[in-house]
């Protein structure tokens, strides 16, 4: 079964890795926005992504260590991996940062010493930070509390 988990693992990150260094016609990388909402289960390298990218349309999880052989880190996107659902019905991206020799700009915002799990707000700020793995299940409790997310969960109701 952990062989079947790391193959799972293994192949998602090489299909996100495909994803963020493929090119549109133009030559251009794709927008890490646009690959999000095109498909909410999508992590991404924090190399590949600017955190302000996503104000005020996602919510960023970011899931640091100082390698991706981490046992915390591993176990984390296992964690989020188990209900992608429950993620992208509240609006988070999954944003991993394995590599502290190459400072991406979550790194140099958010300084992670270690293992870290930091959970944004659509509007930037820093909402929660953790130093062990949490599963689907305490995050979405977590944003669930949330102002925005509150309103947001009335006008989806209030909607015809």
């Amino acid at each position: 079964m952990k062989h079947l988990i790391s193959f799972v693992f293994l192949a998602v990150f090489a299909a996100t890795a495909h994803a963020q260094t493929s090119t549109d016609t133009d030559g251009d990388t794709p927008d890490a926005v646009a690959l999000w909402q095109e498909d909410h289960t999508t992590i991404f390298a924090a190399s590949e992504v600017n955190l302000s990218e996503f104000v005020w349309i996602a919510r960023p999880v970011i899931v640091f260590a100082d390698s991706e052989n981490d046992p915390n880190f591993r176990r984390q996107i296992e964690l989020l991996q188990e209900r992608p659902e429950f993620l992208a019905e509240r609006d988070v991206v999954i944003i991993t940062d394995s590599r502290p020799d190459d400072p991406s700009d979550a790194r140099t915002r958010l300084r992670p010493r270690g293992f870290m799990l930091v959970l944004m707000g659509k509007d930037g700020q820093i909402e929660l930070r953790k130093p062990a793995p949490w599963t689907v299940r305490e995050i979405s409790r977590s944003i669930d509390k949330m102002p925005l997310r509150a309103q947001e969960a009335e006008d989806r109701r209030a909607a015809p």
